[in-house]
């Protein structure tokens, strides 16, 4: 009975319902208080982050959102895409791989957007997740089933790129980054059952372009305000 149990805690989708609570709970802070201090000391905001020094900029907009509609939207597609996504790559795959997509979309942001821009949104990192379904369609073209999934969720990527295009509100570079970093970051990672579909080469080469994204992107950040 207690292995049963055990086996069923660690299918569950822990860390996607973990992200849902830390967004809610920063959301339901900033509605109820008179001030936002979390929102005030976390949205990204690049004078902050190259004059004082607040690298945690990077992180915390992932959890933080601008009015009901943006968190509710947000909330909901982390709820049916990080389930999926947690289930097929693992707890700790997803874990890296949400939150470093949404560390790249941030940092995407941060050197192309124009200088003291502010910004917020899990969406970096559920692009991410979109890039993740993107490989998987590439390393998996033979299964119907997970084919289907990409047809899903693609055709909710193209009409959202299609909407930021006529919203100046959205922070397109931010959704690219966040994209761009969940196809790198899900070819490096692999499947933890399916290594073999992924070539050694790729995820080498995936886990350089990574990194030299990181540190592209912060250099030209940093060239804006010095």
């Amino acid at each position: 009975m207690q292995s049963f149990s055990m086996k069923r805690i660690q299918q569950e989708p822990f860390f996607t319902w973990l992200f849902l609570a830390m967004q809610t709970v920063t959301f339901a802070l900033g509605y109820l208080l008179p001030t936002d201090p979390l929102k005030n000391a976390g949205v990204l905001y690049g004078p902050s982050v190259v004059f004082l020094g607040e690298y945690w900029r990077f992180i915390t907009p992932i959890f933080l959102h601008f009015g009901l509609m943006h968190f509710a939207v947000n909330s909901v597609v982390l709820y049916f895409m990080g389930k999926q996504i947690e289930q097929i790559y693992g707890h700790t795959r997803f874990f890296i791989l949400y939150l470093g997509s949404g560390i790249l979309g941030n940092l995407m942001s941060f050197a192309f957007n124009q200088p003291g821009i502010i910004s917020a949104g899990s969406s970096t990192s559920l692009f991410g997740l979109f890039g993740a379904f993107v490989v998987l369609g590439f390393h998996f073209r033979n299964q119907p089933g997970i084919q289907a999934m990409v047809r899903q969720f693609g055709l909710f990527l193209i009409l959202t790129f299609a909407f930021g295009a006529f919203d100046q509100s959205i922070d397109i570079w931010g959704h690219v980054g966040g994209l761009l970093g969940g196809v790198l970051f899900a070819n490096t990672l692999a499947l933890p059952q399916n290594k073999g579909q992924y070539s050694i080469h790729i995820r080498i080469l995936s886990g350089i372009l990574c990194l030299f994204f990181i540190i592209f992107f912060l250099m030209y950040g940093f060239k804006k305000y010095l």
